[in-house]
């Protein structure tokens, strides 16, 4: 695995992205994985290194204001439109006129946003656990912890509170719990962690009233073969929704796992194999 960097743009100047990339070039699409609002890049370790090994190039980046990508100076440009203008950098970086997108809550719904438009270079598309449409009691929840930089004396009680957070992970065993919570605290000055995200991806989520999510009219235009992974228990991706999105849009296939809210972990074999199955089949 290397780390690389590149900058982009918003309207109060450039901003780091920071990726990790596994494999190298060979002539098939590289994959790009993107994680979910809070989370970061390692959440695709275990992905990434199966892949790799298959022989395909994989980028996993941290969406700017997590992980070890930059911090936006205006917190109001922690939009979708930010997202997707650096990943559109981020593919004409690459090279390349396809690409395979695996995408985790926000990270799927900013592929819905790639794969909609006009001429979209995304060969394949899996959304992990999002849709088209998500019920707002989800962000109403997801705003009780996202807007507050949570502090830790230690490694060992940053994993308790993240065996609280992320329960509807479901099952994992400690070393994944281990892994997870190694990316998703740093260390401060004094000794103590921190959550390794901007809180203040949550300021535009609070300007506005919060309503539920309608992006039907994107999925709609999505022409590309679509991978959805469903959490049983998931109260972002609803059951009604994605039997929906088989009856309009793109050509879908959805897998749904027992045991699992939102969303399942890209961690244990059962899941890494649907998504490594499907991208190469």
């Amino acid at each position: 695995m290397d780390q690389k960097s590149f900058l982009s743009l918003t309207t109060s100047g450039f901003h780091r992205i920071v990726y990790n990339e596994w494999g190298k070039p060979n002539g098939s699409p590289p994959v790009l994985c993107i994680h979910g609002l809070t989370r970061n890049s390692h959440d695709f370790d275990y992905l990434a290194a199966m892949l790799a090994r298959d022989g395909r190039r994989v980028v996993c980046p941290d969406i700017v204001g997590r992980g070890k990508s930059d911090w936006l100076v205006d917190k109001r440009n922690y939009t979708f439109a930010t997202y997707c203008s650096d990943f559109t950098a981020m593919l004409a970086r690459l090279g390349g006129d396809e690409f395979d997108w695996v995408g985790t809550s926000l990270g799927g719904l900013i592929g819905m946003f790639m794969a909609a438009q006009p001429n979209s270079p995304i060969r394949r598309l899996v959304i992990n656990d999002a849709g088209p449409f998500i019920p707002k009691e989800a962000p109403r929840r997801m705003l009780t912890y996202v807007g507050t930089q949570a502090t830790f004396p230690s490694l060992a009680e940053a994993e308790q509170y993240l065996r609280k957070i992320l329960a509807p992970y479901g099952k994992l065993n400690d070393e994944q719990w281990a892994h997870l919570t190694r990316y998703s605290v740093r260390q401060r000055a004094d000794g103590t962690y921190e959550t390794a995200y901007d809180p203040g991806i949550a300021v535009p989520m609070k300007s506005v009233p919060i309503a539920d999510l309608n992006l039907w009219p994107v999925w709609d235009q999505i022409r590309c073969p679509v991978l959805v992974l469903r959490g049983a228990e998931s109260d972002v991706l609803m059951k009604e929704t994605a039997e929906k999105m088989k009856t309009r849009g793109p050509k879908v296939t959805i897998v749904e796992f027992e045991g699992v809210g939102h969303a399942p972990p890209l961690l244990a074999s059962r899941h890494i194999d649907v998504v490594r199955n499907w991208l190469l089949s």
